[in-house]
C-alpha cells in the first residue's frame, strides 16, 4: 500500500528563505508528509514527474477583488479558475459594504455570514477576506470579526472621503451607503481600534490596517488641470491627474497617524518611486511600527509609454518606465516584500466611458509566475527563492496564514505550483482562463508558466486544463494560529 497519496518526483524544489534543491515531495491527504532527496516511486499512489521543472509553494495572492463588478458567485467561479491556472492556491479578497459587491450596508455580524454562505461552493482555491469598515458600528465589531469571523486585516480608502473623483461615484456617501464622511478623524478612530486588536492578539499574529494611499483633495485639483490640457496619451494623462506626489503625501499623512496610534500598516499597491521612497522614510522614521510595502504585477510590468488605452486605467495609475524600474529595484533589495495582482475582473462593456468616467481596474492573477519569472528572474536576476517569498511565504506571514500556507515543511498544506521557468508563451485570453474580455498584457511573450497547480494535495490544474471544481476551495480563518491552535 502506498505511503503517500501523491508523490512529486524529480523536481527542483524552490524553498523560501533558503534556495533551490532537488527533492521529492510526499503528500498525505491535504498536507505535506515528507520532503526528501529521493522517495521511492512505489510509495506514491499517484505520481507527478517534475523532472526539469521547478516546484514552488502555491502563490498566495493577498490582494484580490471578487464580485466588485460582476455577480458575486459568477465572479468567484471564473476568477478563481483563472487563479488556479496560474499557480495561485490561496487568495485574500478585499470586500466592502455599499454599492458593488453585495450592494448593501449594515453590520458585519449580518453581512459576513451572508458573504461566507455565498462564497461556499464558489471558489476553486482557498480564500480569506480583508474588510473595509465605514461606520462606528463596524468599528465596534472588530474584535468579533477577528475572534469569530476569521478576519485579521482591515482596509481604509483615503480617496473615498471626497466627491467627484475619476472612477468613483459622483456622490461618495451615497456610493458607500453611509451618512457621515470617512475623513481623517474616522481614520484616527479606526487606527486606534486596529492598534488595540493588534496588541490583544499579538501572540497569534499581526492585525494591520491596509491603506489605499491617494490624496483626494490634490486629485481634484490636478485632474482638473489635466482635463483642460490633455496630452493625447490616456495613461500618461491619468497618471498626471493622480500624480505620484499625491501618493507620497498620503503615505506621509498615514505615517504620522500610525505613529500616534501605534497602528501597523500595509501600504498597498505602491506605484511610483515617490510612493516607495515615502514609505521607506516613514518605516525608517518609526522603526517600532510594522509596515508592509506591497507591489503589484501591473505596476511592475506596464508603463504609460506602451501605447495602452483607457482599458488599462487603474488606481493608482500606471506610471512611467522610470517608476517601473525603481519598483523593480525595490523588489530586488527587499523593500517591497509582497507582490500581488489586485485582480478585479471587468469587461469592456462594464468599463465603458471616457478616460475620466470609465471604471478602474482589471485582472491579472494568472500572470503571477510568468511576470515574476520573466521580468524578475530572467531579465533582472531575481533568485527563484525570492520569487517564492514575494508570491507565497511573505504574504502568508504578513497576513496570518503561515505556516499553514506559504511554507514547504511537513504538516503544512500541500499547495504547489510546478513551473517550467524557460517555457515561453504568448499571453492570450484563452490562456488566462478569465471572464475578462481584454488584458493589458495580451500579446506579451512571457516565460514561467505553471504546468500543475496542487491545492491541499489535489491537482486543480494540469497542462492547460483546470481540473478543480467550484467548492474545493475553503475559507481560511485568520490568524490561523488563533483558529487552528
Amino acid at each position: 500500500m502506498a505511503q503517500y497519496d501523491l508523490l512529486i518526483k524529480g523536481g527542483s524544489l524552490v524553498i523560501p528563505y533558503y534556495g533551490v534543491r532537488k527533492a521529492d515531495i510526499g503528500i498525505s491527504g491535504e498536507r505535506i508528509g515528507a520532503v526528501a532527496d529521493a522517495i521511492p516511486a512505489k510509495e506514491g499512489g499517484q505520481i507527478i514527474d517534475a523532472s526539469s521543472k521547478f516546484v514552488f509553494p502555491g502563490a498566495v495572492d493577498s490582494h484580490f477583488h471578487i464580485g466588485i463588478y460582476r455577480p458575486y458567485r459568477d465572479d468567484a467561479i471564473s476568477e478563481t479558475t483563472s487563479a488556479a491556472s496560474g499557480g495561485v492556491t490561496t487568495i485574500l479578497s478585499y470586500f466592502r459594504t455599499g454599492q458593488s459587491y453585495l450592494n448593501k450596508m449594515g453590520p458585519y455580524k449580518e453581512i459576513l455570514p451572508e458573504l461566507l454562505e455565498l462564497s461556499k461552493d464558489s471558489f476553486l482555491v482557498d480564500y480569506g477576506y480583508h474588510l473595509a469598515l465605514f461606520t462606528d458600528e463596524h468599528l465596534g465589531e472588530m474584535e468579533w470579526l477577528v475572534k469569530e469571523g476569521g478576519v485579521s486585516t482591515f482596509k481604509y480608502f483615503m480617496f473615498y472621503k471626497l466627491l467627484n473623483l475619476a472612477g468613483s461615484s459622483p456622490d461618495a456617501l451615497n456610493y458607500l451607503m453611509i451618512d457621515t464622511p470617512i475623513d481623517l478623524g474616522f481614520l484616527y478612530k479606526y487606527m486606534k481600534e486596529v492598534s488595540k486588536l493588534n496588541n490583544m492578539f499579538k501572540d497569534y499574529g499581526r492585525i494591520p490596517l491596509s491603506i489605499h494611499c491617494e490624496n483626494p483633495e490634490i486629485i481634484q485639483a490636478t485632474q482638473a488641470e489635466v482635463e483642460k490640457n490633455p496630452s493625447g496619451n490616456p495613461l500618461k494623462d491619468y497618471s498626471d491627474a493622480r500624480p505620484p506626489w499625491e501618493e507620497e503625501l498620503a503615505i506621509n499623512e498615514v505615517g504620522v497617524m500610525a505613529e500616534n496610534t501605534d497602528c501597523p500598516i500595509n501600504f498597498l499597491h505602491l506605484s511610483s518611486r515617490k510612493a516607495v521612497d515615502a514609505a521607506k522614510v516613514v518605516a525608517a522614521r518609526y522603526p517600532h511600527l510594522d509596515f508592509l510595502l506591497e507591489g503589484t504585477l501591473h505596476h511592475l510590468s506596464l508603463s504609460n509609454d506602451m501605447g495602452l488605452d483607457r482599458l488599462s486605467k487603474v488606481n493608482p495609475p500606471i506610471r512611467s518606465r522610470e517608476d517601473v524600474e525603481y519598483l523593480w529595484r525595490s523588489v530586488m533589495d527587499g523593500t517591497i516584500k509582497t507582490v500581488v495582482s489586485d485582480h478585479a475582473c471587468i469587461t469592456k462593456e462594464i468599463k465603458k466611458g471616457d478616460l475620466w468616467t470609465s471604471l478602474p481596474g482589471f485582472g491579472g492573477t494568472s500572470l503571477m509566475f510568468p511576470i515574476l519569472i520573466t521580468e524578475g528572474y530572467h531579465k533582472r536576476g531575481l533568485p527563484l527563492h525570492r520569487i517564492a517569498e514575494l508570491s507565497s511565504a511573505n504574504p502568508a506571514r504578513y497576513h496570518n496564514l503561515y505556516p499553514k500556507k506559504g511554507a514547504v515543511m511537513v504538516g503544512s498544506d500541500a499547495d504547489f505550483a510546478i513551473v517550467g521557468i524557460d517555457e515561453e508563451k504568448e499571453v492570450t485570453l484563452e490562456i488566462l482562463q478569465t471572464a475578462q474580455d481584454f488584458s493589458p498584457e495580451e500579446g506579451m511573450k512571457l516565460k514561467g508558466w505553471p504546468e500543475y497547480t496542487i491545492l491541499r494535495g489535489k491537482i486543480v490544474f494540469e497542462k492547460g486544463t483546470v481540473t478543480g471544481k467550484p467548492g474545493y476551495g475553503s475559507y481560511v480563518k485568520r490568524p490561523v494560529k488563533l483558529h487552528q491552535g
